[in-house]
């Protein structure tokens, strides 16, 4: 028998329909998340509870790669990350998208709320102006001090 949370995961071609039956108002955010922290779990439960529901779009492994971060990252695959998201409890639907950003994909699903991290300008983000152009709202999570997947990487390496 399967866990229940794997429903959560859905292939890109089916996350608009998927998201539209969600609890509304639904929250948007994405990242590599590749070696799940702390600072992970806690801005994921502050962005959830701006809203009903939570989707998380994850990097491709290929969309990763593209960030620089090393050639070795991401550590985990693309379907280990989603796996781990899935099982979280702020987490409603996890989804990919192989493009540098999700732009496409945010307008796929419309959000009503956008969320990053601490480190992005909001007002500089294609994303953010895409979502306030339907009356949504984006915003910046702060991060939490200490907590950094790369760090975290070069603290096992070392």
């Amino acid at each position: 028998m399967t866990p229940a949370f794997l429903d959560k995961i859905v292939p890109r071609e089916q996350a608009a329909a998927r998201v539209a039956a969600l609890p509304q108002p639904v929250v948007f955010t994405n990242g590599v998340f590749d070696v799940l922290h702390r600072g992970h779990v806690l801005y994921l439960g502050r962005a959830r509870e701006l809203g009903a529901s939570l989707v998380v779009a994850l990097n491709t492994d290929a969309s990763a790669r593209r960030l620089g971060k090393g050639p070795d990252r991401p550590l985990n695959n693309e379907q280990d990350r989603a796996v781990l998201m899935a099982a979280l409890e702020p987490v409603s639907l996890v989804t990919w998208f192989e493009e540098d950003t999700p732009l496409q994909l945010i307008g796929e699903l419309r959000p009503a709320v956008l969320v990053k991290g601490g480190d992005y300008d909001m007002s500089r983000l294609p994303e953010a102006a895409l979502v306030e152009s339907w009356g949504g709202q984006a915003l910046a999570i702060p991060f939490v001090d200490g907590y950094s997947t790369t760090a975290l990487v070069a603290k096992i390496r070392g």
